[in-house]
Order: structure tokens, then C-alpha cells, then sequence
């Protein structure tokens, strides 16, 4: 069952997302390495050791991109600008790097695109990484300084900026798990990373609004936990997973707290003096993003190290990466953040979608099953808004296939399908699909 642009309030915006890293190629531009230059040459990390030294080549193809963009009927374009391209060294402008975006943002505005951007997406520049990054503090004030330079070049023209993209991913994903640049296992640092990439965020925001700069948000992932069983022990063990990946970032910035629950497990490894920062980090914010793929069953793991439990398979459909497909979770997750935290601050999905394998046949790809989940959560969207949850917008991840981080280039969430030989783009039956839907009638 399909979903109209009408169904939606006057003035909502549609539109799809990418990064930097994952779809302009780093090896070209003046662009300097990042730590997931790094990560990938690793043998072990990245599926196949692929990098994003070409991805989609978008660095070059850009005008195709946003005319598919603009083909689609789209408002709206989120994309971020890489720190590693604008400060190589993460000091020195590049010039080319600026011009790169200068012209990119032109461009959406022609189209009648508006810009959406996001100024880190998890490409740091290795001269940081070396210095220890997101666990070193002063890496904080680094990015500030990149987004003022950003900020000067393009601020004027872009309809929004978020400071941090998914800082769970940034920091409990890449320090503690080790399945992300920087590709680590350690508590300690995973506990002042968890703290430092919030003080970014909120540096970055006062830096901002110094200059003047409007419409200031951060983009948090967010996953629907639930205990695998009614055992106390599982609601607990999924009451910790909820606080580590859904609580901790938000009630960081909205309360200027972290959760107990959390804290019992990090306090003995947080940075000296984190509590003063709290203010820093609990700056107003203009809107909030809020990216949401799936949910995850947990179950209490006895005679393991803190946090004491595992994930257990989930009985519901699953997307190639093997998350379960559950549309309520989104529903779920705009609500709450409207009724716990936000008020009516307006909420944007920055990013939903599915990783498929989809096959290109006779020059076209058929995604029925990318058009299921899309709608599905499009109606999650809209039930979000009927229970009074201010959403303004939808971002479909991913615009193209591209580069996927640890899965390298083998799992495709895009609208747009890319042969990653040649880099043709081929519209898929979801993007048509969404074509349609979202097409104006006036």
C-alpha cells in the first residue's frame, strides 16, 4: 500500500541522504587521508579490503547525481561535507575542497534543492586520528574550528547544518564493538568518546551561533530495544541497551544528564571533570534528526563483562544486513522523542532504509521489497505526526548504492542503483515508486 505527498502536512519535505566518505571518493581533490583510509587497508576490517578511494565517484559526477535528485520530485538533499577534504591535515584549508562545496551547493539551490548538511559523517582526518581522535579532547575543539571554516564558506546558503551524524556509531560502535574506524575495543576509550563527540557537537553549536547561523541540530540513530524474554533479567539487560544507544545521547544534549544505568558501567573511565561540560553539551537545539533502521531482542549474558548481555535473532522478515523490518519502531522513536524530550521541536528522519540484494536485469532493477519497507515507514511517519509528533521531513537513505562502510561495496541501500565497474546509475522501481507518490499535483 502506497503513500501521496497530500497524506502528509503543507510543507513537509522529502528527500534522500548520502556522506561524503561513502560516495565521493577520497583519492582525488586534494582530499587527505581519514582514519577509515586506515581501518580499510586493515586486513580483516572491510569486506574485500575496499575502500571509498573511488566509491561512487560522486566528486566528479555530481550534476548527474542532483539531477536524479531533482528528477525524483525531491525537496530536499542531506549530505555532508567531508572534514578530510576541507582540512587535510585538520588544520590547513584546501581550497579545492571549499570550491567543491561551494559549487555542489549552487547547484542544489538551481535544482531547487534545499540543502541539508551535515558536517561530520564519520571521515576524520588521520593527522587527528594519529593524536588519538574523538578520545583526545582536544579534537573537539578542532572540529569546531572546521565548522566555523565550513560554516563561513557556505553558511548563508544552507537551509540547516547537523553537527554529528549517529554519534553511537562514532563512538560505542567504532571503540567498544571495534566494528568502525577506528576500529578499537577499549572501554576507557569508548567512555570518553561517548562524552567528547557531545562536547563537539556542542563547541561546534556555540561556534555556530556566534556567527549567527540558524537552524542548528544533531543527528542521533536510534534502536527499538526489547527484552528477548519476560525475565527480569532480559527487560533489564534491554532497559542497559536502551540507555547505551537511545538515552545516552539525548539526555546528554535535552537534560544535560547521562543515565544511571549507563554511567554504572563508564563512570570509572569518563574524562576528568566531564560534568562541567554539561552545559556545553545541553545548548537549545533547533530541530533534531533521528535515524532509525531496526530493533535488536536482548537477553541478560551471565559471566560476561559489563553490559551483560547479547543479542538473541529476532523472528520478523530481515534486511540483507539481518535487521529485522519493524516500521513501529520509527513510530515509536518520533513520539517519544516528541513527548520525553523535545516537545515540539521539529523532528526530521534523517535516515531510513534497507540494505537488498538487488540484481540489474535488462538495464532495470526491481525492488518491490525496497518499496514495502519504504512505505511502510512512511506510514509509520505519518502516525508519528497524527499523535502529535512535529516531524517535518523524511530522508530516504541512501540516494545511490554506495560504499558501505565495513560491508564495503557488497550490500546496496540505494534508490538509485550503481555499477560499481563502470558507475552507471540506474533509477531502481523504488525510486520511481517514491517518484510517483511524492509528485506534486499543484
Amino acid at each position: 500500500m502506497t503513500i501521496s505527498r497530500a497524506e502528509f502536512p503543507p510543507g513537509f519535505l522529502f528527500g534522500a541522504a548520502t556522506a561524503a566518505y561513502q560516495i565521493e571518493g577520497s583519492g582525488f581533490g586534494g582530499a587527505g587521508p581519514c582514519h577509515w583510509d586506515t581501518f580499510a587497508a586493515t586486513p580483516g576490517n572491510v569486506v574485500r579490503a575496499e575502500d571509498g578511494a573511488r566509491a561512487c565517484d560522486h566528486y566528479h559526477r555530481w550534476p548527474e547525481d542532483l539531477d536524479l535528485m531533482k528528477s525524483a520530485g525531491f525537496d530536499a538533499y542531506r549530505f555532508s561535507t567531508s572534514w578530510a577534504r576541507v582540512m587535510p591535515d585538520g588544520v590547513k584549508i584546501n581550497p579545492q575542497g571549499l570550491d567543491f562545496y561551494d559549487r555542489l551547493v549552487d547547484s542544489m539551490l538551481e535544482r531547487g534543492l534545499k540543502p541539508f548538511q551535515t558536517l561530520y559523517h564519520w571521515d576524520m582526518p588521520s593527522a587527528l586520528a594519529d593524536q588519538g581522535g574523538w578520545a583526545n579532547r582536544d579534537t573537539c575543539h578542532r572540529f569546531a574550528d572546521f565548522a566555523e571554516a565550513i560554516t563561513e564558506t557556505l553558511g548563508s546558503r544552507v537551509a540547516s547544518i547537523a553537527t554529528i551524524n549517529e554519534p553511537w556509531c562514532v563512538a560505542w560502535l567504532s571503540h567498544f564493538m571495534g566494528i568502525h574506524a577506528p576500529g578499537m575495543r577499549d572501554i576507557r576509550a569508548t567512555a570518553r568518546v561517548m562524552h567528547h563527540i557531545l562536547l563537539a557537537h556542542g563547541l561546534a553549536v556555540e561556534r555556530l551561533r556566534g556567527m549567527r547561523q540558524p537552524n542548528l541540530g544533531i543527528v542521533l540513530n536510534f534502536d527499538h530495544a526489547a527484552p528477548a524474554t519476560d525475565a527480569p533479567a532480559d527487560h533489564t539487560a534491554a532497559s542497559l541497551w536502551d540507555g547505551i544507544f537511545n538515552r545516552w545521547f539525548i539526555e546528554g544534549i535535552t537534560r544535560q544528564t547521562y543515565p544511571e544505568n549507563v554511567l554504572a558501567g563508564l563512570r570509572p573511565h569518563m574524562p576528568q571533570g566531564w560534568r562541567d561540560d554539561m552545559p556545553t553539551i545541553g545548548q537549545p537545539l533547533d530541530w533534531l534528526g533521528v535515524n532509525y533502521y531496526t530493533r535488536h531482542l536482548h537477553s541478560h549474558a551471565a559471566g560476561t563483562p559489563w553490559p551483560h548481555l547479547r543479542d538473541v535473532p529476532g523472528p520478523l522478515p530481515k534486511t540483507q544486513m539481518g535487521w529485522e523490518i519493524y516500521p513501529d519502531g520509527l513510530q515509536t522513536f518520533l513520539t517519544r522523542m516528541a513527548r520525553d524530550y523535545v516537545g515540539d521541536l521539529p523532528i526530521y528522519v534523517t535516515e531510513n532504509g534497507m540494505a537488498n540484494a538487488d540484481q540489474l536485469e535488462d538495464g532495470t532493477v526491481t525492488d518491490r521489497i525496497r518499496e514495502d519497507y519504504l512505505f511502510a515507514h512512511l506510514r509509520a511517519t505519518k502516525a508519528a505526526i497524527e499523535d502529535g509528533a512535529n516531524v517535518k521531513g523524511f530522508f530516504y537513505w541512501s540516494l545511490l548504492d554506495n560504499y558501505e562502510w565495513a560491508e564495503g561495496y557488497a550490500k546496496r541501500f540505494g534508490l538509485v542503483h550503481v555499477d560499481f565497474e563502470t558507475l552507471k546509475r540506474t533509477p531502481k522501481s523504488s525510486y520511481h515508486a517514491l517518484r510517483r507518490a511524492i509528485a506534486r499535483n499543484d
